[in-house]
């Protein structure tokens, strides 16, 4: 039976090879995937069987009557030579069998860039173009978009196209089946979001050449875009929470920040008669009350409410209890030490046998005490 592609014919009319026509062709290797100004190789024909056949060639070279014929490509000029091997049967019946051949090269350059310079805006479609330069084939290319370091799909996305192309209703601007190298663009619409905001992104081209190709695809990456993306602000509700306490003789701050490009103005308001403070993004309140932080730019405003409620300050109270309790233990302390030592500290004495000293056997004599010897009690 015939391999694929494999046909036969009489010279004139070709037919495709049936049960009853093998064809007698083997190509090695079956493919060949170069990359242009590259290193060539070389495909070689040859028989399986010689059985009635008469002369083997390449289409295009000399017709051969050995048992084998080599096709060497040119790297530089054979974008679409559209190789086959041809074998004449002495019947007259030709066969012939194709060579999967690509030759591809790299791109130029590649870019990348906005389609409409009008402002962004979160939540709308931000169309991205990728222009790639001199690439081949533009049918195997792939069009990959990075946020960052991060691959992401875009929301729209459209079919390569040939740069240039005039585009009306009779004219294809797709590659389609071009192997010369062309110039292309990818279009790709993104919804935008405020993390898109001065964030970095690009485009790679990659070419898939299926697994005869290079073990790693080909790729070419741009160089990063950016750009500024209009948000509505939102307040930081953390550092301003909706009830706040605001204890007596003790005046309370309150922050309001909000996230929003271009950055907001912020705007104090309060129900509170003469607050005693000027509209800033940080103020600091004396009175309990309602007091209102708005956010606004020139895409929206964001609003927060915050109740500032009176609370008593325990701490003197509870700190004077404290040291009360403090003296009062210090106090017990003292008199249970007081006891314990007089009891356990303290000497007993008593007069025993006194001598009196020898003059005059007076008690005292000159001013001074006279000396008695004293027994310790036990």
């Amino acid at each position: 039976m015939c391999d694929g592609e494999d046909h036969c014919g009489d010279g004139s009319d070709e037919i495709q090879c049936g049960e009853h026509h093998e064809c007698p062709i083997r190509i090695q290797p079956e493919a060949l995937v170069l990359q242009y100004m590259g290193e060539s190789q070389n495909a070689t024909c040859m028989f399986t069987s010689t059985r009635n056949a008469r002369t083997i060639a390449w289409a295009g070279g000399p017709v051969l009557h050995h048992n084998e014929t080599t096709w060497t490509p040119d790297t530089q000029t054979d974008w679409d030579p559209s190789p086959h091997c041809a074998v004449f049967f002495q019947n007259q019946m030709i066969c012939k069998k194709p060579l999967n051949f690509i030759l591809y090269k790299m791109p130029d350059s590649i870019t990348i860039r906005p389609v409409n310079k009008s402002i962004f805006l979160e939540g709308k479609l931000c169309q991205l173009r990728c222009d790639i330069t001199n690439v081949a084939p533009a049918q195997s290319l792939i069009v990959r978009w990075y946020h960052g370091n991060r691959t992401i799909e875009p929301s729209v996305r459209e079919p390569l196209r040939l740069v240039d192309c005039p585009q009306d209703s009779n004219t294809s601007c797709e590659p389609g089946a071009i192997r010369t190298p062309v110039n292309v663009f990818a279009s790709a619409g993104f919804l935008l979001n405020r993390t898109h905001h001065e964030a970095a992104l690009s485009c790679e081209a990659i070419l898939e050449l299926g697994p005869l190709g290079p073990r790693l695809s080909p790729t070419v990456i741009s160089r990063a875009v950016s750009f500024s993306v209009h948000y509505k602000p939102v307040i930081n509700t953390t550092k301003l929470p909706r009830v706040v306490p605001l204890f007596r003789g003790y005046p309370e701050e309150l922050v309001c920040e909000a996230d929003g490009q271009p950055p907001p103005v912020i705007y104090w308001s309060s129900g509170v008669e003469n607050p005693s403070w000027e509209s800033r993004d940080n103020i600091t309140v004396f009175k309990a009350g309602r007091y209102t932080c708005k956010a606004v730019n020139d895409v929206a405003s964001d609003v927060h409410t915050v109740e500032v409620v009176p609370k008593e300050d325990y701490l003197p109270l509870i700190a004077g209890f404290v040291a009360a309790t403090v003296v009062v233990i210090s106090a017990i302390f003292l008199f249970i030490y007081s006891i314990y030592y007089k009891n356990t500290k303290m000497r007993r004495y008593s007069l025993k046998n006194p001598k009196l000293s020898g003059h005059n056997a007076n008690v005292a004599h000159n001013g001074w005490d006279l000396q008695f010897p004293m027994t310790k009690l036990s």
